[in-house]
């Protein structure tokens, strides 16, 4: 018998059995994503935010994981990233204190969110900014990225940040929050006194 007629057929039936996967996982990742176009710089210019959702996080706490799915969190991701960005676990209460921040998307909306270890049921709300006024240019392609990230702050780089200062502020004794627009600059917030500040870094 000549199997060979046979492979065309077994082809295509691999293909459409596989078909619905991939077209599924296509479709997961389009879920995940923001597209469509503003005027930036005085022209029409395309963009797209990728978005990660909570459970690419397993790290984050339960009680944290329930608040951010309850609220129908997605995590937005610069265009620059490489790995799962802006979520961050840092002291941010005071020494030793184990606690979190999201940048959390709903429905077009981004807010900065923090968890104290002390009540992860009730996040404070840093910031917030509708996704499309965080984008920039990057690349060569004129596609527009989201241009919003978080990371933790230790004193030792809160201190380097602040070294240009004509008066150098006291070393801080936990971290703060570092709040970036990619490539561009970078606000520490700081809690301290049952209140969040901005550390001063230039004079």
């Amino acid at each position: 018998m000549d199997h060979t007629r046979f492979q065309p057929v077994l082809l295509v039936l691999f293909v459409l059995c596989l078909g619905p996967a991939a077209r599924s996982q296509d479709m997961h990742s389009s879920a995940l994503n923001t597209s469509g176009k503003i005027i930036f710089d005085g022209r029409l210019a395309p963009y797209l935010i990728r978005h990660l959702p909570v459970n690419a996080f397993p790290q984050l706490p339960p009680p944290v994981q329930e608040v951010l799915t309850r609220r129908g969190c997605l995590i937005p991701q610069t265009y620059e990233a490489h790995q799962p960005e802006n979520v961050v676990h840092a002291s941010l209460q005071g020494p030793g204190s184990t606690d979190w921040a999201v940048l959390c998307s709903v429905t077009g909306t981004v807010s900065l969110l923090v968890f104290f270890s002390a009540n992860y049921a009730s996040p404070a709300t840093l910031a917030t900014a509708p996704e499309t006024e965080r984008l920039q240019s990057h690349g060569s392609s004129g596609v527009l990225g989201f241009n919003w990230g978080i990371d933790p702050a230790s004193p030792e780089q809160v201190h380097q940040a602040q070294m240009g200062m004509r008066h150098l502020p006291p070393r801080i004794d936990h971290d703060a929050l570092a709040d970036s627009v990619v490539d561009q600059h970078t606000i520490y917030h700081f809690f301290s006194g049952n209140a969040w500040t901005l550390l001063d870094t230039e004079d």
